[in-house]
């Protein structure tokens, strides 16, 4: 997608109400090429003195061109499942805990956050299911390191609420619930069950794109993300003030599927007459 395209979707976000933005990813241009742009698109945003942004880093060279790119977030990211570790990044899971140690102590003295996401902290597309107690004692070992919030990523959307109560149960044991966050895919249409499991539980951070793009490359047969627009549309309904305008992040949504060319899995793309600014079910 060309510079000028993202930053059309970033304003479109932006205009909608966001104030938390992942921009892209600072990996290796040869592992995912779309993202070899990453420093001239952030760059092409200008200043951003209202909007948060962060961006993903797999090593310490990513995290070092991330903070020189002036991204107030960088968040650093490995996997539950040591075969999706191999397979994503390359390397054991204890080597990516050494080198988000390095990342760590690099940044000690940068103003900027430091968060981590654990993926495939539900189910691995490899290993299967994993245990809710050995994932919370790597989110431990993560805090540990001064990573602040910890996100827990549902690779392939295989989560349950049952699984994501149980997760959280063994988490809260070592972070509190204000630095934990929820990552979910939505392959099983069960995104918006999961991330309520953890709203009931005091969760105020979760992860969501727009339209519902996303997906792994590494990770067989998963799909996007929960679409942001489906949740803002939930948590709206439930009496929950997000500050975000649906009608517009409907817009962004719909600008997001034209500039991908194909169409995204969002409901409230099919469902929010964003010209009106209510459901189309409503019109009748």
């Amino acid at each position: 997608m060309p510079i000028a395209d993202k930053v059309a979707l970033y304003q479109a976000l932006v205009s909608a109400g966001l104030t938390r933005i992942e921009v892209t990813s600072f990996v290796a241009p040869k592992a995912i090429p779309q993202l070899a742009d990453a420093a001239q698109f952030v760059a092409a945003l200008g200043p951003h003195p209202d909007v948060w942004l962060s961006a993903l880093t797999p090593n310490l060279t990513g995290a070092e061109r991330a903070v020189a790119a002036g991204m107030d977030e960088v968040t650093v990211f490995l996997s539950a499942s040591e075969t999706h570790n191999r397979h994503n990044v390359r390397r054991s899971v204890q080597q990516s805990l050494s080198q988000a140690a390095e990342v760590a102590e690099a940044l000690e003295g940068a103003s900027v956050v430091r968060s981590a996401v654990i993926a495939t902290a539900f189910d691995c597309p490899y290993e299967g299911p994993q245990d809710a107690q050995k994932v919370a004692e790597l989110a431990r070992r993560l805090r540990e390191m001064g990573y602040a919030p910890i996100l827990f990523g549902d690779t392939i959307g295989a989560a349950n609420p049952l699984s994501v109560s149980r997760l959280l149960e063994a988490t809260e044991r070592h972070l509190p619930v204000r630095e934990i966050g929820l990552h979910f895919h939505n392959t099983r249409d069960s995104a918006l069950a999961n991330l309520l499991v953890g709203l009931e539980r005091g969760i105020t951070l979760f992860d969501g794109a727009v339209g519902g793009m996303g997906g792994c490359p590494y990770a067989p047969g998963a799909t996007g993300n929960v679409a942001s627009e489906d949740v803002v549309a939930m948590v709206e309904a439930m009496g929950i003030t997000t500050g975000v305008d649906l009608a517009k992040l409907v817009a962004a949504a719909a600008l997001a599927q034209d500039l991908v060319g194909r169409q995204l899995p969002s409901a409230c793309l099919k469902a929010f007459d964003r010209t009106q600014g209510t459901w189309a079910a409503y019109a009748h």
